[in-house]
């Protein structure tokens, strides 16, 4: 099973702007909630992303993972702190975060070629 993880961001980028059209005020809110939850504090951004990325593994959100392994990847992040997110999302999730947490480690490898291939 092959996903394009690419494919799922963009796609979802133009539903959620139709979205942000259709529903400005809410979505001035949660973009607001966005900038608060993800600025550097006592952690830093890179780390709350690969929270992000082990929630998204546990709710089963297939754009969560497209979102949060892309910033993962812009951030820094490395495929073995992916790998340790996947360990605690299967830890806490069992069997299903094992499911997701192999789809999240495809979304990374694949942001993670690309960005590679841009360098």
């Amino acid at each position: 099973m092959s996903k394009d993880w690419s494919e799922i961001a963009s796609g979802l980028s133009k539903l959620v702007g139709q979205v942000h059209q259709g529903a400005p005020d809410a979505m001035k809110g949660f973009s607001a909630l966005a900038k608060g939850a993800t600025a550097n504090g006592v952690l830093d951004s890179k780390t709350k992303e690969l929270i992000a990325l082990a929630l998204g593994i546990a709710a089963r959100c297939d754009g969560c993972l497209a979102f949060h392994a892309r910033a993962v990847v812009e951030l820094g992040g490395t495929r073995e702190e992916v790998m340790e997110v996947i360990a605690m999302a299967l830890y806490m999730g069992g069997g299903p975060s094992l499911m997701y947490g192999a789809l999240a480690l495809e979304a990374y490898d694949q942001f993670a070629a690309t960005k590679s291939a841009a360098a």
